[in-house]
Parts: C-alpha cells; structure tokens; sequence
C-alpha cells in the first residue's frame, strides 16, 4: 500500500527562492537532528584579489559578521585547511578569542563554543568555506560529522551553482559580442576593476540600505554586463573616433533598452526568468546612464526611481573611464577624478555612491594596482 505521509523537509530547495532561504531551510532540517548547531555561514573567495568575503549566514544570533572581506593568505587558520586539504573541528574556540579580529570579536558575543569549517572547492579550486557553529563544546563528533557532510556538500553545490549563474551569462555575453566582432574601448581590466568598485561602493552602503551579502556580490556579478546593449551598436557609430552627430547619439544611447531586451531575451532563452537576482541585471543594464537630477537616459528618470545598483555602477563606471587611458585620451589622476564625480554629485550622481568611493582611496589604489590597465587600453 503507497504512503503519501512523509513532510520533505527540503522540498523547498526546488522551489524559486533566494540562496540564502535555502541555506536557512537546510538550517532548520538539520536543526532536527541537531539542535545544538545555532549558526551557519558561508564565505567566498576572489582569487584574483586573494579576498575572502561574507555572503550568506543562517542562525539566531544577535550579531552576525556581514559585509567583511580579509585576504585568505594572511587568514592562518583557513590556511592550514588548504594546506593539510581536510575540514577542520575546533572543539573549544576559546583559543581564538584573544585575536581581535572582527571574526573572532563575533564567535566572543554569541558565545560559540565549537565549529566545523568545510572548505569549497570546484574543480580543484576554493571557492570559499562553509562554517558550522555550537555554543556548546566539542559536540562535532565524528559520527555528527558523518551526517552532516552530505549538507556541508549540498550547500556548497548550491552556493557555487548560484554564482556559475551569474558567471556563465557573462560568458555567454563576451563571446556574442566576439562574434558579432564589436570592439569599443573596454578591456577586460576595465571590467574587472569596475566591477570591485562597484562591490566596494555597494558594501559601504550596505547599511544604509540593507543590503545583504548576496545582493552585494550579485552587483559585482552583474556589474561587468552594463554596457551589453553596445552588441547592437553599429561599428560606424560605436567606433567613431570624433563627436557624434546628434542622430548618432541618440543611437547610441539605445544601447540601454537594447541592453534590457538582450538580458531579457538571454534569460527567456536559457529559462532563467525566476531566478532570484535577475531584476539587479536587468536593472544595471537599463538604467546606469540615468542621473539622479532626470537629465540622463533612456528615459529620464531622477533619483528616487532609478534603481539603487544602477547609481552604484554608473559612479564605478565613469570613474573608471575618467582614470583609463584611451586612444582617444590619457588616464586622469585620483585626485582629478574625484573632483569632477563630487562636482557632479547630486546632479548627475548619487551623492553617496560618490561619497562611498572618494573616502575608501586605498581600497580603489589596491584595486587600481591589481588590475593595472593592458597594451590595448
């Protein structure tokens, strides 16, 4: 006789929800069989930066480490992990208490007692570390471990599916835009410091705006993306070395709705219309030439319409062009850069996406030196 009884308790896995409900259904199933694990988190890593930053978190603490970021080669403990390439068990955390770092400040005022650290790994490579937390001591014994890594497994499969996401569809842009042999003056340094600016500029606002960890690195995923309109662009306007003609300007600022439509297009094709997230590309795409006193484009809007992650990339974007050297001009000083965006802040910027970049100077001279411009830009 069939049974229709049993409650899935992860059925929700499937359903079109955020990463980090997921991360919290996983949580609560396991919180069944283990109440005593109060705290679960994720960090990913940026190998090119060497940047190990939060991104999801689980739990019923009162304080939790969000939008932090520390260099994995000067992070000791997580080392010793890829080193010796096992998790790691810490039965007593006391033993990191006395650091001082932020991380260690967070395990003291929740009283974490315990932990479990999972390493992440694709194809070979980290991708980040998942963490598991008691605040009670030594209770990740080896039969708990061998039930909870099935979980450990699941989370990072879904962690590193949600950002092959974002990846792919980039991907999948350059090589359209290959193809279609448009070139324009952005190089891939462009992109990529654009791109940190932007997720420095998100991060510093983050609570302002609440933004989680998840939204934030969705920014930085999507930010490259902007300028995907520019495919539909012909080469005699896109490639003009001297002023356009009015009529060429205006083709040019099309590049915004064709932009949407080809992000609404590739999501339609590859069935990603509900993937949660998306509404930040399309979003990017459409609206980061908008400035916030209504004179931008395409359609005018002022600030309080314009979609917060566009004001962000539009202030990453421009700083980048005004700090790259051109065929067509030579790089502009730090200093002249951010006179001119506070010159403009308010009237064509979002004053504190402008404000957010000019007081973290060093974060964008560290990003500037770790993506220094090639021979072509």
């Amino acid at each position: 006789m069939a049974r229709y009884d049993h409650d899935d308790q992860l059925t929700e896995l499937e359903s079109n929800i955020e990463l980090t409900k997921k991360i919290e259904y996983i949580h609560s199933a396991l919180r069944v069989h283990f109440p005593f694990l109060e705290h679960i988190s994720v960090a990913i890593y940026d190998a090119k930066t060497d940047l190990l930053e939060t991104f999801l978190h689980s739990g019923d603490e009162k304080e939790a480490l969000t939008h932090y970021q520390s260099r994995l080669s000067e992070t000791t403990s997580l080392m010793e992990i890829l080193e010796k390439r096992h998790p790691r068990v810490i039965d007593d955390l006391s033993i990191f208490t006395q650091l001082g770092k932020p991380h260690t400040r967070i395990i003291k005022a929740e009283g974490f007692m315990s932990s479990y650290t999972m390493p992440m790994y694709e194809r070979g490579n980290i991708v980040g570390f998942i963490f598991f937390n008691s605040r009670e001591l030594g209770k990740f014994t080896e039969e708990v471990l061998w039930q909870l890594d099935p979980y450990g497994h699941l989370i990072a499969l879904l962690v590193i599916n949600d950002m092959n996401f974002a990846r792919d569809l980039r991907a999948a842009v350059k090589t359209a835009r290959d193809i279609s042999h448009l070139r324009d003056d952005e190089t891939g340094a462009h992109q990529d410091r654009m791109s940190r600016y932007a997720r420095l500029i998100a991060r510093k606002l983050a609570d302002h705006y609440r933004f989680s960890d998840e939204y934030i690195e969705h920014v930085f995923l999507f930010a490259p993306l902007h300028d995907i309109g520019k495919i539909g662009i012909p080469d005699q306007i896109l490639l003009k070395p001297g002023r356009l003609s009015e009529d060429e300007y205006s083709q040019m600022q099309a590049h915004t709705l064709i932009g949407r439509q080809l992000v609404d297009q590739l999501l339609q094709n590859f069935d990603l219309e509900t993937i949660p997230h998306t509404d930040i590309l399309r979003n990017i795409a459409e609206f980061h030439h908008e400035a916030v006193d209504g004179s931008g484009y395409p359609h005018g809007y002022a600030e309080g319409n314009i979609p917060i992650e566009a004001r962000i990339v539009a202030v990453a974007d421009v700083f980048d062009a005004l700090t790259s050297r051109r065929p067509y001009k030579e790089a502009w000083s730090i200093d002249d850069a951010f006179a001119l965006l506070e010159k403009l802040s308010g009237e064509k910027f979002d004053g504190q996406c402008v404000k957010a970049l000019i007081e973290n100077r060093e974060e964008v001279e560290a990003i500037q030196q770790q993506f220094k411009e090639d021979i072509v830009g």
